[in-house]
């Protein structure tokens, strides 16, 4: 069975974070990563080259796939923010109705200002989206 293509890599977060482009996405990366961290408790991993995840777990389909993914994090893409924080399994819609100007993705939400949402909400999101993966699959630091 193929691994999945985003990995955990050991670069420096601090690093890729000085690292984008524009200014105001970088200072919306970092404030984004103060967020998880105050949430979750977590440092930071990169998972592939532009993804910063906190905690991380171990999944086996019925279809036999298994792997290893980020339990939440971020992307600072150049579009918009990349926001890992729901799971695919519970509806949260009500709160994704007071979170602010933003787009949906499968797994992630897309923010293009960070101004534009509501940080208390997006706090709820992160611990809602946590709590749902982790009725199914076990959560690791």
């Amino acid at each position: 069975m193929a691994e999945n293509k985003t990995q955990a890599t050991g670069a420096d977060v601090g690093a890729f974070l000085d690292r984008v482009e524009p200014p105001r996405k970088r200072e919306e990366a970092r404030r984004l990563d103060a967020i998880f961290r105050e949430v979750t408790g977590w440092a930071p991993a990169m998972w592939g080259p532009s993804m910063v995840g906190y905690g991380r777990y171990r999944y086996v389909y019925d279809s036999g796939r298994s792997g290893e993914f980020l339990a939440t994090g971020f992307s600072p893409r150049k579009a918009a923010h990349s926001i890992y924080i729901l799971p695919g399994y519970a509806d949260f819609g009500e709160i994704l109705g007071r979170l602010g100007k933003h787009k949906l993705g499968k797994s992630c939400v897309y923010v293009t200002k960070l101004a534009d949402v509501d940080e208390a909400v997006l706090r709820e999101l992160i611990r809602a989206g946590l709590r749902d993966l982790g009725e199914r699959w076990e959560i690791r630091r």
